[in-house]
């Protein structure tokens, strides 16, 4: 909106909380994608799937590997008892005590219980022998079930390494060390109205080959009067003089440009209660550790874009050092500037106006009525008034 001192100030959004003027969020702030996939019923069965254990959190993975692993010690337990049992090596003429006075040969040597089946049971799978437990040739049963259990462990331990191995280097650790503004800000920047973004990096180790990119999700109507949902647009991000990837040691300001060919061009301070739309924001880059590609994804919703703001500085020489340092406590700290309260259209076509009028001789006046419209290009009324004071 426009004050009567001029199209000049700082903006606040403060939007009323309506159901109709509510967009849902895509993209949450931590980065995670707002959408749910559907299961098929082969999903819903094979819970315990490799990408599932990936991105469950360690508290989850971990307990179902415990669960798991006593659970086939257990089984396999039951199996080596029900054979001892049924092959009468639990007798008392036939405990570990008395075998060799007995002459008698047991299926496992040093079987006692359920305990001992159970303690087996752990070292077959393995393959740590405490003791001299060992299946004999006197049943078949017992060496066709050590081989399928030694079968088994070999395989979970493999698909247990590879779950941690995963986990221990997958790219969205690393993104979890990169930062966004809590808010993105429009402030002047070269005579031109930018949406600004600040990102960085926590950690002393890099990314490579950084590429940033900003879009915008919003719903869109054809000629046709269909309506398209969360319709994509890439917005061009700058900083400073780089065009591709960006050189990422420090925490940087993105932007990007309000112009004629920007989506945003008709966009006013009243828009930012009024309109719905999302703004996400995606860096990617190779770390340079593990040389993995890292993605790290966050958004911006209307009301998150502060008007008139911009970015303080959080880089400062350190004359003892002799190093630069970064203050991360002011990452998300903004400062007001004075910045045309309008959308860029009328803010350029104004500027525009008021350089012709200083070069003509007559005294011009204009109608500088606020227009809040994101889809309709402001007219202006001009009216030439002389009077007394003017110079003809």
């Amino acid at each position: 909106m426009l004050t009567g001192r001029g199209p000049v100030g700082t903006h606040v959004t403060r939007c009323s909380r309506e159901k109709k003027n509510i967009h849902r969020r895509m993209i949450k702030k931590n980065g995670l994608c707002n959408v749910k996939q559907p299961r098929s019923h082969r999903q819903r069965f094979f819970v315990l799937s490799y990408e599932k254990l990936v991105d469950s959190s360690w508290t989850t993975t971990l307990s179902i590997f415990l669960a798991v692993l006593f659970l086939s010690w257990t089984c396999f337990a039951i199996f080596y008892w029900l054979i001892c049992f049924t092959h009468g090596d639990f007798e008392p003429n036939h405990l570990p005590e008395v075998q060799k006075i007995n002459h008698y040969k047991p299926c496992i040597y040093d079987m006692r219980g359920f305990s001992s089946a159970f303690l087996f049971s752990m070292e077959a799978q393995h393959t740590v022998g405490y003791g001299i437990k060992a299946p004999t040739d006197q049943c078949a049963e017992a060496i066709f079930v050590n081989s399928i259990h030694c079968i088994i462990g070999f395989i979970m331990q493999g698909f247990m390494a590879a779950v941690i191995f995963s986990k221990m280097t997958k790219p969205r650790v690393r993104s979890q060390t990169l930062m966004f503004s809590k808010n993105a800000t429009i402030s002047p920047r070269n005579g031109k109205l930018c949406l600004m973004f600040r990102v960085g990096d926590i950690r002393p180790r890099y990314i490579n080959q950084t590429k940033v990119r900003l879009f915008l999700i919003k719903s869109m109507k054809t000629r046709e009067e269909e309506t398209l949902p969360h319709t994509q647009t890439e917005l061009k991000t700058h900083m400073d003089g780089c065009s591709r990837s960006i050189f990422f040691n420090w925490p940087i300001v993105m932007y990007h440009i309000l112009d004629q060919n920007s989506p945003l061009y008709y966009l006013a301070p009243s828009d930012l209660c009024q309109q719905r739309f999302e703004i996400m924001v995606i860096i990617e880059g190779t770390d340079e550790n593990i040389g993995q590609v890292t993605q790290a994804k966050s958004s911006y919703m209307p009301k998150e874009i502060l008007w008139g703001y911009r970015f303080e500085n959080l880089i400062k020489f350190d004359e003892l050092r002799e190093e630069y340092e970064i203050d991360f406590s002011k990452f998300h700290d903004v400062t007001p500037v004075n910045t045309p309260l309008c959308s860029p259209v009328y803010y350029e076509q104004y500027a525009k106006m008021q350089k012709n009028i200083l070069n003509a001789s007559p005294c011009f006046t204009l109608d500088f009525t606020p227009r809040h419209s994101l889809g309709e290009l402001p007219t202006f009324q001009i009216s030439r008034i002389q009077t007394a004071q003017c110079k003809i």
